[in-house]
């Protein structure tokens, strides 16, 4: 039936494959819908069972029910919930359509899981392009790419994969080229691609299923920890694994041969329809099956069979142990919230046990607390030092060495004590493991009883001895035999004690005499040797070769007697007392991260004072970035998305972890160094704001210039260009929401999401400024950011007055000790 309109007529059409209220489409767009049913006829349409969406069709995150399902009903397409409330966001992707919502596992999610809030449309444009945008800004936060590329229609696949074609059915762009958590049957990962396990908060997991550049798969933590691989026995030209519909995974070289491969234990079996495999927030790579009968997904397959080999699975402070029932958690020490309590089970999510307790502030000294069958994971090697001592020397040791938080001594005749100086506890129980864990805390009385509590724990009670001697009341000489015991007890206690603590000031005297002797004959053996040391400045001197490899103004290289090379950086600041240094740099050598420069020493003297650094061998930022001819061949955007990511963890660490908020102050490019691998190191940070006392009240102050450079430097590494002027801010604001092309080799939108967050970091006033904790999210991609507004500040045109006094000041403050 025709109609005389102007307008285009529109038809209200409820079919099954849109979920909800009925959908109104121009008559345009159904004839478009008609036509691609009726491609069927053809083989390649056949196959595939093509059921297609046309030009112009969106799904608000307001009507977030209606889904877009497959044609066989088994896959749906829209808003996904992702986390416990509304408030935190939404996932955009594919997930199962199997009725139960327990079971509609999302298996692939728009930017890798970016969360956007209600307020967001998904379109397929007039153009071709597959855009996710807020309202009623319209900011783009993801886009497909296709925009001008002739797509005609989408289409969601029998087999989950949501395809942009073209004329002639031409496949144009596809879900399964970029997957997130879930490989479905008939998918493949190629090197760099990786699935990276969905996160149980805002934060982007840590757990990633990587293919390696060899061919290798792993299950990686934080790019640096692998606890699990295929372990190849040869090397092959591997081209991708390939995960099949009979529960089959494998490696496949260039001639389609398997190297390697596993399979579920229902392989084959024809009853089973459905799987997929999936890396699972606890870490775990697994395969499933759907269970028909049951209504439910089996585990059919898992990568690492004793989850607590999972490297941190249950978290920082948390311990990991196997009950009957399965692997729990328990948080490690007594300050946690769940010391003491009911364990939690790993399909809870874990625990979130208390910071520790900063061991400089302890009131009284501190204590080794003993774990029985207790394995502490390895964190970052240069950080975990491994000496050859029995159980109670590495006791000892760690007792005594200021820098060790906690240690693990190996009784399966290895002899391996191996100590650990980052802040990152982690670990897990067996009663099969020969290996005892200590973890230093605070002295306190409190800590014997909550031991008492932990059936790892052996403490032993003088109160138990006594106790047989009163059981009988009626017996006198029992009783008094008892009294007796008891005032013998005490007596010798006290005797006890008193001989303790004149050991205790005579061990503490020793080791301060021994303090001014760096390393010893064993220590110049180990290579890993890395106690903070003092040293006098004819020992500086005599180790850089009297000042001979200059770095820069007051830089200089040297090497310790154990071959390690080391910085030794001058401190010009004759005003700060003995004490006040020393407590500064008791602070600083106790922060750890993979992402500062490790602190390994000092100098003081009457007329010397130096920091000794870590020695970092690929030099500045500043060098790597301004040096074209590198960054062409050896960098591309990746890179340095890596590098400026890492930079913000970094700040996120000195700003919100530690346990007073330290300022870095002075961050600029030449302050980051790289690593043999590239990963960027902050150095020379909090000296200002922990030596100077006053500048401890305007500590936050100063962190909020912290985040203005954190821009700037943001900016340079986007544009590769020092000079950040208003001119280039206004281009880059203006071409934001449009395709930038500053670089061919660059992906769009990542660095469009960079540029917007550096321009809120440069915001003219304070306040509008982002946290730092925020500018990580927003790079991980955990959220996204709207287009700032205007005026940004520009340190060299026009910063306002109170901004540009306190860089000023910083910088006035700073080129005192350099």
């Amino acid at each position: 039936m025709c109609v005389a309109s102007t307008r285009e007529p529109y038809f209200e059409i409820p079919i099954k494959h849109f979920q909800g209220k009925p959908h109104r489409f121009p008559f345009s767009s159904v004839l478009a819908v008609v036509v691609s049913l009726c491609f069927v006829s053809c083989g390649f349409c056949d196959e595939l069972a093509l059921v297609s969406v046309p030009l112009g069709f969106e799904i608000s995150g307001f009507d977030r029910t209606r889904t877009w399902v497959s044609q066989n009903g088994v896959f749906a397409f829209g808003f996904l919930e992702c986390c416990q409330k509304d408030d935190d966001g939404f996932l955009v992707g594919v997930r199962y359509n199997l009725g139960d919502k327990t079971v509609n596992m999302p298996v692939w999610a728009i930017g890798g899981g970016l969360r956007v809030s209600m307020n967001s449309t998904i379109r397929l444009s007039m153009d071709g392009g597959l855009i996710l945008f807020e309202n009623p800004s319209g900011l783009i936060v993801w886009s497909s790419s296709t925009s001008n590329l002739g797509v005609k229609k989408a289409t969601l696949l029998d087999n989950g994969n949501l395809v942009l074609v073209g004329n002639g059915d031409r496949v144009l762009w596809e879900s399964f080229h970029s997957p997130t958590s879930t490989l479905l049957p008939g998918q493949t990962l190629h090197f760099p691609q990786t699935l990276r396990a969905p996160s149980m908060n805002s934060i982007s997991s840590y757990y990633t299923f990587v293919i390696q550049r060899s061919g290798e798969l792993a299950l990686v933590w934080e790019n640096n920890v692998t606890y699990w691989r295929t372990h190849l026995s040869f090397s092959s030209n591997i081209m991708e694994a390939r995960f099949d519909a009979d529960g089959f995974l494998g490696l496949k070289d260039a001639t389609n041969r398997t190297i390697w491969s596993t399979s579920s234990n229902d392989f084959k079996d024809p009853s089973v329809t459905l799987r997929h495999l999936r890396m699972d927030y606890d870490g775990n790579l697994r395969i499933y099956s759907w269970d028909h009968v049951l209504h439910e997904w089996k585990i059919t397959w898992q990568a690492v069979g004793n989850q607590c080999d999972v490297f941190g699975s249950c978290g920082l402070y948390g311990f990991c142990r196997f009950k009957s029932t399965g692997p729990v958690c328990d948080c490690l020490y007594q300050d946690s919230s769940n010391w003491g309590a009911s364990s939690v089970t790993m399909d809870s999510g874990g625990l979130k046990c208390k910071k520790m307790v900063d061991l400089s502030n302890c009131k009284m000294n501190t204590s080794m607390v003993d774990m029985k069958q207790s394995v502490l994971y390895g964190l970052y090697p240069p950080q975990d030092v491994a000496m050859m001592l029995n159980e109670k020397d590495c006791k000892g040791y760690c007792s005594n060495d200021p820098t060790c938080i906690a240690a693990t001594s190996k009784n399966d005749g290895s002899g391996i004590c191996t100590l650990k100086r980052t802040s990152f506890i982690s670990g897990y129980r067996n009663p099969s493991i020969p290996a005892t864990s200590f973890l230093k805390v605070c002295l306190v009385p409190q800590a014997v009883l909550t031991q008492q509590s932990d059936p790892y724990f052996n403490p032993k009670s003088i109160f138990s001895l006594s106790k047989g001697f009163i059981d009988h009341e009626g017996d006198n000489k029992k009783f008094v035999g008892a009294i007796a015991f008891i005032v013998l007890v005490t007596v010798s206690s006290f005797l006890t004690l008193e001989m303790f603590v004149f050991w205790f000031m005579y061990r503490r005297q020793k080791i301060k005499a021994q303090a001014r002797i760096p390393f010893s004959k064993d220590d110049q053996m180990n290579a890993h040797y890395s106690v903070l040391i003092r040293l006098s400045f004819k020992e500086i001197k005599e180790l850089t070769g009297n000042f001979a490899d200059q770095l820069g103004p007051t830089i200089y290289k040297g090497v310790l007697p154990n071959k390690r090379p080391f910085i030794a950086k001058k401190v010009n600041d004759a005003s700060v007392n003995e004490k006040d240094f020393r407590m500064t740099v008791s602070m600083l050598g106790g922060m750890h991260h993979r992402n500062l420069v490790s602190l390994n020493g000092f100098c003081f003297e009457a007329s010397h004072r130096f920091l000794l650094y870590e020695y970092v061998p690929n030099g500045s930022l500043d060098n790597w970035l301004f040096n074209m001819q590198q960054v062409q061949n050896d960098g591309n955007w990746q890179q340095r998305f890596d590098i400026a990511l890492g930079v913000a963890r970094a700040l996120a660490y000195l700003h919100s972890e530690c346990q007073v908020c330290v300022a870095h102050g002075n961050l600029k490019l030449e302050n980051v160094l790289l690593d043999e691998k590239l990963v960027p190191k902050l150095t020379d940070f909090g000296l200002r704001s922990l030596l100077q006392k006053e500048a401890a009240s305007s500590s936050e102050s100063t962190s909020e210039i912290d985040i203005y450079m954190f821009g700037e430097m943001l900016l340079q590494i986007v544009t590769c260009k020092r000079d950040i002027s208003s001119d280039s801010l206004q281009r880059l604001a203006d071409s934001m929401n449009e395709k930038l092309n500053l670089e061919d080799c660059m992906d769009s939108e990542g660095m469009a999401r960079v540029t917007r967050i550096a321009l809120w970091c440069m915001q003219n006033q304070p306040f509008r400024r982002p946290s730092i904790v925020e500018v990580v999210k927003v790079l991980e991609g955990a959220l996204s950011v709207d287009t700032p507004p205007f005026p940004f500040a520009v340190r060299q045109y026009q910063m306002d007055e109170a901004v540009l006094t306190e860089v000023q000041g910083e910088s006035q403050t700073k080129d005192n000790f350099d």
